[in-house]
């Protein structure tokens, strides 16, 4: 069976908690070559195609450009109404902050108004150079003031912020600490599974190629395929615990190189329906 032919994943529910599972981004042209979208499918038409596979996505393109209210709504209405979008905070307030960043804050709320009736939250992706440095503790402090009428997941990779006082801040909040799943470099962020909102635990699988992530291409970066046995050891060893302590979880592979990440998120879905 073709993967584009494959039946769609639902929610799952596994210790009483409701899982969803999809990938970080949709619009990849390579995923026609890889089989899981129809050949000739065109970019407008990838969401509509995605959507039949998967019930959840990671928006990268909000990280890359602000978003605009027009060209979310036109996005949102190729969407049926039980798809849900979790959102990349522009990078413009993550990796390339300046001291008009509240007019950045104002313009990327405005633009993912649309998205509000099925957004299940909004990522706050910090760069690896971001240490827990006081400037950069009242920077974040502030950001996440300015995002507190939203659902909010905090990815930290910079490992200084792995801290009890960090997640008891995120718990105080109800915002989700993100785990992720990257190579063990010295410096990124450990895998750590707290759980800082009951209501909603937030996974990244990014892959474990160690010199991709060494490197600047960010194709090298992502090229990676979990082995069967790697997300069994993840989900005896973190997803069992997590869907323990909280309602509701989302989780997205990154990995998207050649279909991987999708392939993946089959993998797993299929894991944890058993």
């Amino acid at each position: 069976m073709q993967p584009h032919n494959q039946p769609a994943i639902p929610a799952i529910q596994y210790n009483n908690c409701s899982v969803m599972i999809g990938t970080s981004g949709y619009s990849y042209t390579e995923w026609i070559d890889a089989g899981f979208y129809p050949p000739a499918t065109r970019s407008s038409e990838m969401l509509c195609q995605y959507a039949r596979q998967f019930q959840v996505v990671e928006l990268n393109y909000t990280w890359y450009q602000m978003a605009r209210a027009d060209a979310v709504s036109r996005m949102v209405a190729k969407a049926p109404a039980h798809f849900r979008f979790s959102a990349k905070l522009t990078r413009t307030l993550t990796h390339e902050r300046d001291e008009n960043w509240q007019e950045q804050l104002t313009l990327f709320k405005r633009g993912i108004e649309p998205l509000l009736p099925q957004l299940l939250a909004v990522l706050v992706q910090l760069p690896p150079d971001f240490e827990r440095d006081t400037a950069n503790r009242r920077y974040l402090g502030n950001l996440l003031d300015g995002l507190e009428e939203l659902p909010l997941a905090v990815e930290f990779r910079h490992d200084s912020w792995a801290a009890d006082s960090v997640f008891s801040e995120l718990e105080r909040r109800n915002i989700s600490l993100v785990c992720v799943d990257e190579p063990k470099l010295p410096g990124l962020f450990p895998v750590i599974d707290v759980i800082t909102n009951p209501n909603l635990f937030y996974v990244r699988f990014h892959g474990r190629n160690a010199a991709g992530w060494r490197s600047a291409n960010i194709q090298k970066k992502f090229d990676y395929s979990y082995t069967s046995r790697e997300l069994e050891q993840w989900y005896s060893t973190h997803l069992q615990k997590m869907t323990a302590n909280a309602s509701a979880g989302v989780i997205f592979f990154n990995n998207h190189v050649r279909a991987q990440a999708p392939h993946n998120a089959r993998q797993l879905a299929a894991l944890l329906a058993r």
